[in-house]
């Protein structure tokens, strides 16, 4: 397990303990870990949870404060809860080290988040992940300049996270120990696009003359759906509404194109 991998090979776990005939609680379980272990990387806290990581392994004080869960996080405490006494007994259970290793790091995700004080922005992760919305991104910019710029005066930059530019998605890409910093463009909205036209077909929700028209009608609206279809001149977008950097995009379907989903077979 590679510092690149440390948040991907747990996975692998996590799908051995998934079956078809498994309890609902269960399910949720190894939902809620799967989700925590994406929470991280898609935030863009790989090097700081290594550091976590290093820190309860040295006996050190863990960085960052416990969080009192506020009123509607109650819940989400006890879930996490559950989880982590869940996969403590299979990693007390398992027979090699190398599975109590991957086990290790579920346990230290769902305490990373705890202790750092993420129940909020965990909790919100959560419902984009249930909404099916467009892929997670942690901030956004009108230009290249802005975002470089951006990038350029982070102390600790996020790695391996996404980021809007022009609508368009960036990965976020920073090797603290060169210091190299980059935002090349990613396909991860075309993908998305594409599934989604293979999961659920465009139905217009709303109909518009024009973009600025469609854009003040998204603009107007006081909480957006994650997502959902309108269209524009007779052109199918998706609207999208990216809550936790108050974002709202119009995404043309159009962008699809060359990545579609193949059919499945009968």
């Amino acid at each position: 397990m590679t510092t690149h991998t440390l948040l991907s090979d747990p996975q692998e776990v996590i799908g051995k303990q998934w079956s078809e005939h498994q309890s609902p609680e269960q399910a949720k379980i190894l939902g809620l870990a799967r989700d925590a272990l994406l929470f991280v990387s898609a935030t863009g806290q790989r090097y700081r949870f290594e550091d976590f990581r290093k820190s309860l392994e040295s006996g050190a004080r863990a960085p960052g404060t416990f969080e009192q869960p506020r009123d509607g996080l109650t819940n989400l405490e006890e879930r996490l809860n559950r989880t982590e006494g869940f996969f403590t007994k299979l990693r007390d259970e398992a027979d090699s080290t190398g599975e109590k290793e991957l086990i290790q790091v579920i346990l230290d995700t769902l305490h990373f988040i705890s202790s750092t004080g993420q129940h909020s922005a965990f909790s919100e992760y959560l419902e984009h992940v249930e909404a099916g919305a467009p892929p997670y991104a942690i901030a956004s910019f009108d230009t290249k300049e802005e975002a470089e710029a951006w990038l350029g005066n982070q102390p600790s930059p996020p790695v391996s996270a996404n980021v809007l530019i022009a609508n368009d998605y960036h990965d976020v890409l920073h090797n603290r120990e060169t210091n190299i910093r980059r935002l090349p463009r990613n396909h991860d909205l075309e993908y998305y696009l594409a599934e989604l036209k293979h999961e659920e077909p465009p139905v217009a929700t709303a109909s518009f003359a024009s973009l600025e028209e469609a854009k003040a009608w998204l603009k107007a609206q006081p909480e957006p759906a994650r997502w959902a279809w309108v269209s524009i001149a007779g052109e199918f977008y998706l609207a999208a509404y990216h809550p936790n950097i108050n974002h709202r995009a119009l995404y043309p379907l159009s962008m699809a194109k060359g990545y579609e989903v193949e059919p499945d077979e009968p």
